[in-house]
């Protein structure tokens, strides 16, 4: 069987109207990730990521699996709590290049801390 290719300028549905294709293309994200931070660091789920590196408390380093067009690319992130109580989190970014970015977490006390679950989003153009 042979692939073949869809080329389209837009998407028409039979009752939603159409949308121009380069919103697909270019407001989908291109990464995202869904970790555990505490106990035994773990992705839950992902896409287009291949791991996550355990820096140290509170400090992960996450590798993409296709790496980004440029370090310019847009992050979006959120935390769930911390593991054994309500705290609430905050979270941001040191470091981002076409490979990797470095998320960082700290508790309402300002402390670094790890949390329990953690999510980013990336979107921008894949290399």
């Amino acid at each position: 069987m042979a692939n073949g290719k869809i080329k389209a300028d837009t998407l028409e549905h039979s009752t939603a109207g159409s949308l121009d294709t380069s919103y697909v293309v270019n407001g989908s994200a291109k990464a995202w990730i869904t970790y555990k931070g505490t106990s035994t660091n773990a992705i839950m789920d992902s896409l287009n990521m291949s791991g996550v590196v355990d820096n140290g408390t509170g400090d992960y380093t996450m590798s993409f699996t296709n790496s980004m067009n440029n370090s310019e690319y847009n992050l979006v992130d959120g935390t769930e709590r911390l593991e054994n109580n309500n705290s609430p989190g905050i979270t941001g970014f040191e470091t981002t290049g076409t490979g990797s970015y470095i998320h960082n977490h700290w508790n309402s006390g300002i402390s670094v801390s790890d949390m329990f679950r953690t999510y980013s989003q990336v979107q921008g153009d894949l290399a």
